[in-house]
């Protein structure tokens, strides 16, 4: 089996990729122009912070940059294409000839280009009744296609490959990842020796099931002995199967000719003085290596948030990796309400209360209290743990603190096997239950379990 996709991401821009209008949206057809509906005598003209998004993710993939780079005109005929071509690169990409490297296989990348996305069809009615609607809002929208050779081998990799490509898009040009339909992919894939594209998957779990039931309907046919055409299918998520939509076309079929209103753009300067910052996956790679992290908590930390790797990273300097482990490990689980009033003095401190830790003026139990009453009214121990810091059951929480450490204490590869598999979890958390009595609810126990081995050993 062989998969290749084609990632469409729309770019951040506060404007179109050709024309000003505004990239927010608003009500249907509000942001457009002549320039975006293909007006006669209107003039496209490019995007400068769209190019240099194009050629940040160029370098992030490693591609050959060439000298120059030019647009072309893609015919197509279709009700959400008002002029009947879309402005995209044929020839001279902004990068070719790239590499990703996925936890250690080298997925290549045979081009990076820029291109403006048609407009939207919006369905209404009754089924049977509907009508079709065009909402040209997102005519003009800046995308960047990257385009993988079929070096993936199954879908579930290919999901996998995808979050973690996304993981470096968004952290190299500032992509939310909120909005309708960011990213979308065109999902090639090939059982036998002809090649099917499954086109505008939005969302990882779609995409997975979308290569799922295609890798079986082909399976089905070749062991049938019924061709396999090549064509372009969609995925209809409600159903969960592909329907074919028209016979693929080929290159020569779109009858590119070059833009004559955009001419040529020296790039390779720019490029060069475009410095890309370390991404999270690089980053997650350098903590392995230079603190001794099990790649699973790495990972997760900067999934978690750069800001609390850059507090990780200055309390390992002081206080050493182990120390700084324990106190992010117990800043990440209530992350997500605290992260938008976590300013530098929180962040002061936190170090505080782990460099007293370090020094051996506080126990760890006392380490947790004293990070939650940090961390304000956003999350106390009673949301976190299900117990209460003003009563006695803080006695109960360091109990079981003491139970989770004695299991982690009987079973010295533990960290190992939950590194490589989630699952090794359910042992502790069985000893713990075993060895507690009934004490604590099965809710605690996993929190308390999962939150220790998400430390480090």
């Amino acid at each position: 089996m062989r998969i290749g996709l084609e990632i469409h991401v729309q770019l951040p821009t506060r404007s179109k990729m050709f024309c000003s209008c505004p990239t927010d949206g608003g009500p249907p057809n509000s942001a457009v122009c002549p320039t975006c509906l293909g007006m006669p005598g209107s003039r496209p003209t490019l995007n400068r912070a769209a190019l240099e998004m194009g050629l940040r993710l160029a370098k992030l993939f490693d591609c050959q940059v060439p000298e120059r780079t030019w647009f072309a005109r893609k015919t197509y005929f279709y009700p959400d294409l008002a002029k009947h071509y879309q402005v995209t690169q044929h020839d001279n990409p902004v990068g070719e000839h790239g590499a990703f490297d996925f936890r250690g296989k080298e997925v290549r990348i045979r081009r990076v280009h820029l291109e403006e996305d048609p407009g939207s069809i919006r369905r209404a009615g009754r089924p049977g009744e509907e009508l079709s609607l065009v909402d040209y809002n997102r005519s003009g929208m800046p995308l960047v296609e990257i385009v993988t050779e079929p070096d993936l081998s199954s879908p579930a990799e290919a999901r996998q490959f995808l979050s973690d490509m996304l993981t470096e898009i968004r952290h190299t040009i500032g992509l939310s990842g909120e909005g309708e339909q960011t990213v979308r992919a065109d999902c090639n894939i090939s059982v036998g020796e002809e090649r099917v594209e499954v086109k505008n998957v939005t969302g990882l779990k779609n995409m997975e099931r979308a290569l799922k039931y295609e890798a079986v309907r082909q399976t089905k046919m070749l062991r049938s002995r019924r061709p396999v055409l090549r064509e372009t299918r969609r995925y209809d998520e409600e159903r969960k199967v592909t329907v074919a939509v028209r016979k693929k076309e080929f290159e020569e079929d779109y009858g590119y000719i070059g833009e004559p209103d955009l001419g040529v753009f020296h790039i390779r300067a720019m490029a060069e003085e475009l410095e890309n910052k370390e991404t999270p996956l690089e980053r997650a790679r350098r903590l392995e290596l230079q603190y001794g992290l099990a790649e699973s908590t790495a990972r997760q930390l900067v999934n978690t948030s750069m800001r609390l790797c850059d507090l990780f990273e200055r309390m390992a300097a002081d206080l050493g990796a182990k120390v700084a482990l324990n106190v992010t490990g117990q800043v990440s689980g209530p992350w997500f309400h605290v992260k938008d009033s976590f300013d530098q003095s929180m962040e002061d401190a936190v170090f505080e209360a782990a460099e007293e830790f370090w020094r051996d003026g506080i126990t760890d139990s006392e380490l947790t209290i004293r990070l939650s009453k940090i961390l304000g009214t956003h999350v106390t121990v009673e949301e976190t743990l299900g117990l209460d810091v003003e009563d006695s059951s803080v006695k109960d929480r360091i109990g079981l603190n003491e139970a989770v450490e004695k299991a982690v204490e009987e079973n010295p590869g533990i960290f190992e096997d939950y590194a490589k598999n989630e699952r090794a979890a359910n042992r502790l958390i069985g000893e713990v239950k075993k060895s507690t009595g009934g004490t604590f609810s099965s809710q605690e126990i996993v929190a308390a379990v999962k939150a220790r081995l998400s430390q480090g050993p």
